[in-house]
């Protein structure tokens, strides 16, 4: 099953077939009925041919091709808004954090991310072939530099040199990424910094902290003052601190807010994700803000972050998104943290420590059948009546001093389970409970 709630994606040649990809680039342009479209990719070795099979499509149905090659999808955001090409919509072939086997198409159709609606939309003129045939045209265009330059202007030229470790993980912020700190005044570390869409020296999720042992390390050894490292397209971010600790994206939520919300007036709003610690909200209104639920997945947390004018966003998956840009970009993100740093004249330790730590899970994935998913989230529900549910994405229970999360994923065949407790004794007999209830093989 390609077609997700937020994008489309799969195994390749397993679930994400050539054929397919023709078919859903005509789909697009019949939709598009001759408006513009930014292409582009991430390192993937399986994208060249995934754009090729696109494109090939859009040129049948009339699409207007703008093709900016491989670039980060914060990249191909800046590339598709008013200040720079002005598009009418956007397909980045990337499987974003997923592993090397995986590739897909990220959508933007018009202002605003692709709703489940829209997605569904694709698979039935796939499905029916219903097509508008025309003939489309394509242009070659290099847009890294107005990016680079659009970062140097929101971000400045740091007066105070900070040393920072950049995890590129071989993936599509290779080249770009460093060149966007140094112009910020950065003196930087690298590593992996070669594109290579196998992969071969961690996993691109970054927001599993296993994956993160080298550039932990590495900020230790190079007495840097802070780290950031990236996934596979450079969306996400997740940030180490000096002493080489992974800071858990609520606390990075909670600095970028503290940031971006000096000098606003009360009622600017953040918008985060229902997996997220009590501490975020919390936050947000002793700010003077207003915290908004939304449930988790970047096209979800992205519409409401637009609609509502937002000042801020962000997942503990590690996205972040910023008013003043109008999407999610983790090389600004790492920018953003940095210019907190210096703002504060503390080391990036020290202003984690001063934000509560939670007791609260990671984001715990289980595989379970598609097919199965259905039954687990009603076995849950029915067995946690007498408590306080909610199923606006997946089903939530409200436990004494403790909550968790049972939802499916929008990027695999898995659930995920989020758990936040008094303790950490609780939260482990809380987990250990849901697995062997639910879970267990």
């Amino acid at each position: 099953m390609i077609y997700k709630d937020c994008d489309i994606r799969g195994v390749y040649g397993e679930e994400l077939k050539l054929d397919e990809v023709r078919l859903i680039g005509r789909a697009l342009g019949t939709m598009l009925s001759g408006r513009s479209i930014i292409v582009c990719g991430d390192v993937r070795t399986s994208t060249p041919d995934i754009r090729k099979e696109l494109i090939q499509g859009l040129m049948e149905t009339g699409g207007n091709i703008i093709d900016i090659g491989i670039v980060p999808t914060p990249v191909a955001y800046y590339a598709k808004s008013k200040e720079c090409l002005n598009a009418y919509a956007l397909a980045i072939v990337t499987a974003s954090h997923n592993p090397a086997k995986y590739n897909g198409i990220k959508l933007m159709i018009g202002s605003l991310p692709p709703t489940p609606e829209d997605i569904r939309k694709i698979a039935g003129l796939v499905k029916s072939e219903k097509f508008r045939f025309s003939e489309g045209s394509t242009v070659n265009l290099d847009v890294r530099g107005a990016y680079e330059k659009k970062m140097l202007a929101l971000s400045g030229r740091n007066e105070r040199t900070l040393k920072v470790v950049l995890d590129i993980g071989n993936g599509t912020t290779a080249g770009i990424a460093r060149s966007v700190y140094e112009n910020c005044g950065y003196e930087v570390c690298e590593l992996f910094p070669e594109a290579d869409g196998n992969f071969p020296n961690r996993n691109p999720n970054p927001a599993d902290f296993k994956n993160l042992k080298a550039i932990c390390q590495k900020v230790i050894d190079e007495h840097a003052d802070f780290g950031v490292a990236f996934d596979g397209d450079g969306d996400r971010a997740v940030f180490i601190d000096d002493k080489g600790r992974p800071v858990i994206n609520e606390k990075s939520l909670i600095m970028l807010t503290k940031l971006k919300s000096a000098g606003c007036e009360p009622g600017f709003s953040v918008v985060y994700d229902q997996k997220c610690s009590r501490i975020v909200p919390d936050t947000i209104e002793e700010l003077g803000g207003e915290a908004i639920l939304e449930r988790s997945g970047h096209a979800f947390i992205k519409k409401r972050f637009l609609e509502n004018k937002s000042l801020l966003a962000g997942e503990i998956s590690g996205h972040f998104f910023f008013r003043e840009l109008g999407h999610d970009d983790g090389m600004y993100a790492g920018l953003c943290i940095g210019n907190y740093i210096i703002g504060s004249g503390r080391r990036f330790s020290e202003l984690a420590e001063t934000i509560p730590t939670p007791h609260i899970s990671p984001d715990l994935r289980y595989k379970v059948s598609y097919d199965r998913m259905d039954d687990v989230l009603k076995s849950i529900r029915d067995d946690f009546s007498g408590y306080p549910v909610s199923d606006y994405d997946g089903i939530r229970v409200e436990l004494p001093n403790a909550w968790f999360l049972v939802r499916k994923s929008v990027t695999a065949q898995e659930m995920t389970l989020r758990i936040e407790a008094e303790s950490d004794k609780k939260l482990d007999e809380i987990r250990e409970n849901i697995e062997n209830w639910y879970f267990a093989e």
